[in-house]
């Protein structure tokens, strides 16, 4: 697998370069992109073969990898989730673009891949251009997980010409679109009575 890296402006992301992007993940490619937190690493929602990949790609199996969907705007919500309470869907509405994953009931039309062994999904709408764009360019949402170091080094999530290096001939582009971060987004799990703060990470939220 040849890995190509493409440079994109963070806040005046050029058209042409994104739509390199969206065919690429339209084809089935593995993508890694900056997000508002840490690097991720995504495809197609629709494309079980490669989400299978990415799964591999992390030494999970698929049904037990605990992946999100990058949406562009809650609007994607009622695709991908059964309706969720006013005071959760004004909760997101107040945080989202921003550094947070919900975790909601999934509904059936979440591919079955995910759905094996789980009746969630995590939603994410980061605060970043170049995702954002690149999901409206798609027309549906990406698959998403975190660029993580096995030896902790955080240059490797930082710098996406070093992650370039690192996935080469793992996945088919990286996008370097600016320094990445290293603290991954607060999770907030919205499937019981009252929304719970499962991990701490760069959001800050009043529940």
């Amino acid at each position: 697998m040849e890995t190509e890296l493409i440079i994109i402006h963070p806040e005046n992301p050029q058209e042409r370069q994104l739509q390199k992007v969206v065919d690429c993940l339209k084809s089935g490619g593995l993508v890694i992109y900056p997000t508002d937190t840490v690097y991720g690493l995504g495809c197609d929602i629709f494309k079980t073969r490669s989400v299978e990949k990415i799964a591999q790609l992390k030494g999970l199996k698929p049904e037990k990898a605990n992946f999100s969907i990058i949406c562009q705007d809650l609007s994607h919500l009622s695709d991908f989730a059964r309706p969720v309470s006013t005071p959760v869907y004004k909760l997101m509405r107040r945080t989202l673009p921003g550094p947070f994953t919900f975790i909601v009931a999934a509904n059936n039309k979440v591919p079955n891949l995910f759905l094996r062994k789980k009746t969630t999904v995590g939603i994410r709408v980061p605060n970043n251009k170049i995702i954002l764009e690149l999901v409206r360019l798609l027309g549906n949402p990406i698959v998403s997980t975190s660029v993580h170091d096995e030896d902790l080094l955080i240059d490797y999530t930082t710098d996406p010409e070093l992650i370039f290096e690192r996935y080469r001939g793992k996945v088919d582009l990286v996008v370097a679109g600016g320094p990445g971060g290293i603290v991954p987004s607060t999770v907030i799990d919205c499937t019981g009575d009252e929304p719970v703060i499962l991990r701490k990470g760069l959001g800050e939220i009043e529940l």
